[in-house]
């Protein structure tokens, strides 16, 4: 082969390259993220206890499937029980909310973006209805969006595979971490009322895997969401290593 065509393949080569890097994701580069907030109280109330819904949410205009799965997502949130039907639009929720609520009732719905790293953006979701009693009920959620698969990752997808219940050692070695940090761990009655259990709520955050769990599920509702974190160190060969911060 001539040298010259040598260095025409070359420049070909770099061209290519080139195209293809203008038309992927540049997952160094954070998505645009753009707050919707709004509050609407019931119509034709003019009381100082009008029930209301405040919604604080975020857009993605560069990833519309990811603007889909948040409000997917919150809307799941508004829900009393599991198997109850979900409203169509956040506006639909509204309107529903409102057309049925009594004075001093509210509801609160929030995503936000709570971290963004090698390509995976953590959304937080977050709810609380208030009926008036003083004690709403709040709910929780997380988003691990990867931007270069286009989809939500599961705890599945996070694990290499058959290491499950080792992440839940894991976890619970974290839950033992929490006790002796919020200085339980001597405090049998606490702990056989408040044992350790899983949770679908996982974040991959950058400084650790955070656990984040309902309130009165490990804890008394006065102590709020608990928050377990794994740091990254304790997970290798658990979590698959190109989600990693750092590694992708």
């Amino acid at each position: 082969m001539s040298f010259l065509k040598i260095i025409s393949l070359a420049c070909v080569a770099l061209i290519l390259g080139a195209c293809q890097s203008l038309f992927q994701p540049n997952l160094r580069s954070p998505l645009t993220v753009q707050r919707d907030a709004s509050e609407l109280i019931k119509p034709g109330c003019t009381t100082d206890d009008c029930p209301l819904v405040n919604i604080d949410t975020v857009h993605f205009p560069d990833e519309p499937k990811l603007d889909e799965i948040v409000q997917r997502t919150l809307l799941q949130l508004t829900r009393s029980d599991s198997d109850g039907p979900v409203p169509p639009t956040l506006k639909a929720y509204q309107e529903q909310y409102l057309s049925r609520a009594p004075a001093r009732n509210s509801s609160y719905l929030q995503a936000k973006v709570r971290e963004q790293h090698d390509g995976i953006v953590v959304v937080e979701l977050s709810s609380y209805v208030d009926s008036g009693s003083g004690q709403g009920n709040p709910g929780r959620a997380f988003i691990n969006y990867s931007r270069q698969q286009q989809r939500v990752l599961t705890l599945a997808d996070m694990l290499v595979p058959g290491q499950e219940a080792a992440f839940w050692d894991k976890a619970r070695l974290a839950h033992q971490a929490w006790l002796i940090s919020s200085k339980l761990d001597k405090d049998t009655e606490f702990q056989n009322m408040w044992a350790f259990k899983q949770t679908s709520n996982i974040a991959l955050t950058y400084g650790a895997v955070i656990l984040k769990y309902p309130v009165t599920t490990i804890a008394p509702y006065a102590m709020g969401h608990i928050e377990l974190k794994i740091p990254y160190p304790q997970l290798n060969g658990i979590i698959k290593p190109e989600l990693f911060p750092g590694r992708s």
